[in-house]
């Protein structure tokens, strides 16, 4: 019989979490691979997590969401976990050696959950980059330390390492670069960003993603925050991370070597693919996504990133050469900009401005432990919070 492998997914109502499940099911259809679902997390939509849970068989289900009636929604007999560390619970009473976790839940709140995850020994298929972003020491020191593995799922990391599997050194990587669509205002004018409403950043030409990813794509602080978290996957220091516009999204990152030689992964623009892949590395399965069709592909478009519309690149490279609570300071800052342009507190140019005040003015730790990170998110959400109010005083 096939072994079937505990899996949870933390984020699992999101695109993420719905595609690993869409996957899943598939491997399991072509005898490919099987999972066994132990648990699944959610934010607030308790009534898809509860279909999940049925559909799924999952023995346990987390719901930050205090106030939701399980019961009520005809929850089968699980073992239900509220509140804010409800996904850290789920893990921190389930979890086991050699389980798989799928990190997707948006944000800071999924750093504990992982690391909990981590020093169960469980390895990590991870898409939430800001675990990384913001407490990337701690994550990559605890999964050397405890002999787990961090398989990104971000098309892009992905990318870079089915590039890097056949072995190569990294001292004989030249640079990595990674592919951004350039969102919706790739070929919009400096002025017409500044004027852009919620719903021209919402505006994706390529990825139907959340909110929130969606607005980092549209600003490029999505392409920021993959730069970090490349800089802690693969060990490369900014220098040697780099950003190339491509609006079709087709080559997903490729690497330079030190002989010139480039090596670039290319596939139609489905996350079923990296998620798949981050599912049975190292093996690699019949797939789920859409295959590429070379018939219609006439052309591959690449242009440098402009720096004064996109600044966030910038700050990507500070953060990484600056390191210690700067990646924490850079996640952080985001999410409060993010949430005052969706609530049309600030303007869509604000957001960049406001992070890197942030990176400017608030004092550099070191990050040594979890409260470390907690401490140095707190102080960016204080500090962007209290611009917002300066802001907004006649």
């Amino acid at each position: 019989m096939t072994h079937r492998r505990r899996l949870f997914i933390l984020g699992s109502t999101g695109s993420i979490g719905q595609n690993t499940l869409a996957v899943v099911k598939h491997l399991a259809t072509h005898e490919a691979a099987h999972f066994e679902i132990v648990g699944l997390a959610a934010g607030m939509n308790a009534t898809r997590l509860i279909q999940q849970a049925i559909e799924t068989g999952a023995k346990a289900i987390a719901i930050a969401d205090e106030t939701c009636e399980v019961a009520a929604l005809g929850a089968p007999s699980v073992q239900v976990f509220r509140g804010r560390d409800a996904a850290l619970k789920l893990i921190a009473t389930h979890a086991r050696r050699g389980d798989l976790v799928m990190g997707a839940m948006v944000g800071a709140a999924g750093i504990a959950p992982i690391l909990a995850a981590i020093e169960r020994g469980c390895d990590i298929a991870l898409a939430n980059k800001e675990t990384l972003v913001a407490a990337g020491t701690l994550v990559m020191d605890a999964a050397r330390r405890h002999g787990v593995a961090i398989i990104p799922v971000d098309s892009e990391h992905s990318a870079i390492l089915q590039c890097l599997r056949s072995g190569e050194q990294r001292t004989e990587v030249e640079r990595i670069v990674l592919t951004a669509s350039g969102g919706p205002f790739r070929r919009a004018t400096r002025e017409a960003m500044e004027s852009a409403t919620l719903a021209d950043a919402l505006n994706h030409p390529t990825w139907s993603m959340g909110r929130k990813v969606t607005i980092d794509s549209a600003s490029m602080m999505n392409k920021a925050l993959e730069m970090v978290e490349a800089h802690w996957l693969f060990e490369l220091p900014a220098e040697r991370i780099d950003v190339i516009v491509h609006p079709q999204s087709i080559v997903h990152s490729f690497v330079e070597f030190v002989d010139g030689s480039v090596i670039a992964q290319l596939s139609p623009p489905d996350m079923k693919l990296p998620i798949q892949l981050a599912l049975t590395w190292p093996a690699r399965a019949p797939r789920s996504a859409t295959p590429l069709d070379w018939k219609n592909l006439r052309g591959l478009e690449f242009e440098p990133v402009d720096h004064e519309r996109f600044p966030a690149i910038k700050l990507a490279w500070n953060a990484i050469r600056s390191g210690g609570s700067a990646g924490a300071i850079l996640n952080a800052s985001n999410e409060v900009a993010v949430d005052a342009f969706i609530s049309g507190r600030i303007r869509f140019a604000e957001i960049c401005s406001l992070v890197a005040g942030a990176l400017e003015s608030i004092a550099l730790t070191e990050i040594t432990d979890l409260d470390g990170v907690v401490r140095a998110d707190g102080r960016a959400r204080a500090w962007v919070e209290e611009r917002l109010l300066a802001m907004s005083d006649p």
